[in-house]
């Protein structure tokens, strides 16, 4: 039962959106036109700007034809194209092999925004690789970058992933390959200046970005994406091969960017904390996994909470908010979309590399969250402050294609190319998932407005659909705000949003109170949403030396919601919204903590499951179970999913 202080109320689309400038009330929030945060850019001024924020849902982490491992698994899309398929447009797909016709695939609607991130190493290299009458397009590298995948991936990714050096073709200290990588960089902001919508209409923006793909000992995750907040960006993106950690790399940002005067400005988002080996939230000068690590001291601390602010959560390797296997067995949502493996070796087992290890629970978010309060006490800053996103890291240049269907055609990347399945095999690996998207809560669609919200972490991730989730914590909130017409402008006005801290704590509030509402994913012609199911904050502390955590139910509940595994059917009924106001029970005014929302639809079946039931698979019948899809019937096979999203945390620090 919930707690009578559990307030649930049916919200309408205009009280979470706030599609209303005349229902901003708060004196905070200027109404005369002029905006809350520093103009970059020159731009006609938008029609719809909202003064309490909208939704925005993009993907800020996708790979196209300039990325070494997409473009060797057959990808020839290019940021163009993904930029065409994120507004809606169709996007025919190359099959791994040359010789099987193209596949087509379209969003079910647009985003809103999108970064392309193609990975900085080897950006020169696949230029000179695949433009014939190149001198270099018959060297023996490029041949066998061209010629298989697991040959480009060795020949050409180890060189410069494993040993962070470039092939003798690159010239003294790389500078051929440099000066095509500075070639491609310039039609990388070409491509995003040519997508972006500078008019009054604020329809789509795009971002310039890249991967810095670090990878240590048997591919250990460290990689992070780059994300330029204007068309003001370095002459050349940063690399692995010329900086051997996040703290170089954060050098040559600061040197090439922030410090330049012109504009620029920057910041980077870690991702598949999952397969890091536990080294993702350590510190950022490391280099290697020897030991000792190198300890994190209050100035990196600090430097980490500016250039990192976000944190992407899942995307299609997996997710890293937590796992029931690596110490969170008391929260059965913790199996959701784990590997069971800390590293890229794990997930590619061969006579060169160790067993698999389970991820150990430093692996993941939920333990950098907890973590940043123990450097908050000791350090006096908290670097692992994070806000929260997720994306897809597609490798076919498909944004936001995140739908669990037969039809999803794989991400590629380490996973299989793209369309490369059959009707009797798995279009990816059958661990990996459709990813997820990033939501922003900003004024209007443009960079400027975007940037800002997630460095002030007004952000959360879903696992690919598209709820509307609000989250605001303060000291006075009444009990009955969610049936208030002007929650929202309230929430504002009396707290803080999601990614902020708790305001000074009153002498005569006893506990922080949290506002956390969702409305159910609207859905689209051509795939409907399901209802919500319930919702949860998580909240996390240090006692005595120790991370602790716990979840409460907040609103809704387990209403039996089930899907049929042979026909995909949804049963049961849900809530088209949720809404509480919740107290914390367990309020220790001297103890930091941070609190969280989730909310979680009702289930319904996993990409792979669409797949084996198209293939006509009978797990009774071993006859009717082709090879390529014989993990149907594997017992860690999970056929349902449950979709949910994550909001960025708020944090209560003591005075």
């Amino acid at each position: 039962m919930l707690p009578s202080r559990i307030i649930v109320a049916v919200l309408t689309p205009p009280l979470l959106m706030a599609s209303s400038v005349a229902s901003a009330s708060p004196e905070s929030i200027s109404l005369d036109g002029a905006r809350p945060y520093q103009r970059t850019e020159r731009r006609e001024a938008c029609a719809n700007y909202e003064p309490l924020k909208r939704p925005l849902f993009g993907d800020t982490h996708v790979h196209t034809a300039y990325s070494f491992d997409a473009n060797s698994q057959n990808t020839r899309n290019t940021p163009e194209d993904a930029y065409r398929f994120a507004k809606g447009e169709r996007m025919g797909i190359q099959p791994y092999a040359d010789d099987v016709p193209q596949r087509f695939i379209q969003l079910d609607r647009p985003l809103d925004f999108v970064a392309v991130s193609d990975h900085a190493a080897l950006l020169g290299e696949i230029d000179l690789c695949t433009t014939p009458g190149s001198w270099t397009y018959w060297h023996p590298v490029c041949v066998a970058h061209r010629s298989s995948s697991d040959l480009s991936i060795m020949v050409l990714g180890g060189r410069a992933l494993g040993y962070r050096s470039r092939w003798g073709f690159c010239g003294d200290g790389g500078e051929i390959c440099l000066d095509h990588a500075a070639s491609v960089w310039k039609q990388i902001g070409i491509a995003a200046e040519e997508a972006y919508d500078r008019s009054a209409s604020c329809e789509f923006t795009s971002f310039v970005g890249y991967e810095w793909t670090a990878s240590i000992d048997t591919g250990s995750n460290l990689h992070r994406n780059v994300i330029f907040r204007n068309e003001r960006v370095p002459r050349l993106p940063t690399s692995w091969v010329e900086t051997p950690s996040a703290h170089d790399l954060w050098d040559h940002l600061q040197r090439d960017c922030l410090d330049t005067g012109e504009g620029c400005d920057v910041l980077t988002i870690p991702h598949n904390s999952n397969i890091s080996s536990g080294l993702m939230f350590r510190s950022a000068k490391l280099e290697g996994s020897e030991l000792p690590l190198p300890e994190v001291d209050g100035m990196e601390a600090r430097r980490r909470q500016r250039m990192e602010p976000l944190v992407e959560i899942m995307q299609h390797k997996g997710s890293s908010e937590c796992d029931a296997v690596a110490g969170w067995a008391n929260d059965e949502t913790c199996g959701f979309e784990t590997l069971a493996y800390d590293s890229f070796g794990g997930g590619r087992p061969s006579m060169f590399t160790p067993a698999p290890r389970l991820p150990e629970a430093n692996n993941f978010v939920r333990w950098a969250l907890t973590e940043g309060l123990r450097q908050q006490e000791t350090l006096g800053v908290n670097g692992l402050k994070y806000g929260i996103i997720a994306s897809t890291d597609t490798h076919i240049a498909a944004p936001g294609l995140t739908a669990e269907s037969e039809e999803h055609p794989g991400h590629g990347g380490f996973g299989k190319g793209e369309g490369a399945a059959t009707p009797q095999e798995f279009s990816d690996n059958v661990e990996f998932g459709p990813g997820g998207l990033a939501v922003v809560w900003a004024e209007e669609n443009t960079r400027d407005s975007i940037f800002e919200a997630m460095l002030r972490r007004e952000t959360y991730g879903t696992s690919g659909t598209r709820p509307i989730v609000r989250f605001f914590g303060g000291w006075d909130y009444p009990e009955d705000l969610c049936q208030s017409a002007d929650m929202v402008a309230r929430g504002y006005a009396g707290g803080v949003p999601m990614g902020a801290d708790l305001d000074e704590r009153p002498s005569k509030s006893s506990a922080p109170r949290f506002i956390v509402s969702a409305m159910r994913d609207p859905g689209s012609a051509t795939i409907p949403s399901l209802p919500l199911q319930r919702m949860q904050i998580v909240k996390g502390w240090i006692e005595d030396g120790e991370h602790r955590e716990r979840v409460f139910e907040v609103a809704g509940g387990d209403n039996g919601a089930r899907v049929d595994l042979t026909t995909c059917e949804p049963r049961g009924t849900g809530a088209s919204s949720l809404c509480s106001v919740w107290t914390d029970p367990d309020f220790d005014a001297t103890s930091a903590a941070f609190y969280y929302a989730r909310v979680f639809e009702n289930p319904s079946c996993r990409w792979s499951q669409f797949t084996c039931n198209a293939a006509g698979v009978d797990c009774d019948d071993p006859g009717s179970v082709p090879p390529g899809l014989a993990a149907c019937c594997s017992e860690a096979h999970q056929g349902s999913i449950q979709e949910r999203a994550w909001t960025s945390p708020i944090w209560y620090t003591p005075m």
